[in-house]
């Protein structure tokens, strides 16, 4: 029996660092897409209308809202882990990816040039195909 409660928290802290990893893995992706977007001339830059200055994309940017979003998810993922169990995986991919498609319509809707809204594109589906896989890899399935 010792050795049964000794594993629990042993699992708990493997499945943290697991998602940690997702989530830096997944902002990492986001900020290496982005670069590789400015290195092929996206400008970044998003008119906000009402004569205001363009809003420009920066890294920064790219790293808070990556890191914040992949949290969000992760967060998302604990609470349906805690309320259904059985169905917790299941209803977080379906929410994961409905989110992510509609991450798009902000994209494809920006006032900005269609290279950046590719390169955004392309930044939202990196954040998307690092973080759902494994997020979704150490979730809680029903037996």
């Amino acid at each position: 029996m010792t050795s049964h409660t000794s594993a629990a928290p042993s699992e708990a802290a493997s499945t943290v660092k697991s998602r940690a990893i997702a989530v830096g893995a997944a902002t990492l992706a986001a900020v290496l897409v982005w670069g590789l977007g400015k290195a092929f001339g996206a400008e970044y830059e998003v008119a906000q209308g009402d004569g205001k200055d363009p809003m420009e994309v920066n890294a920064g940017l790219v790293i808070v809202f990556a890191l914040l979003s992949s949290l969000l998810g992760w967060g998302l993922l604990v609470a349906l882990e805690k309320f259904l169990p059985a169905k917790a995986a299941t209803v977080w991919g379906v929410v994961a990816v409905v989110v992510l498609l509609a991450s798009y319509g902000m994209v494809f809707s920006a006032d900005t040039t269609g290279g950046t809204k590719t390169a955004l594109a392309l930044v939202h589906t990196a954040v998307g195909a690092v973080l759902i896989p494994l997020l979704l890899r150490g979730a809680r399935r029903s037996a």
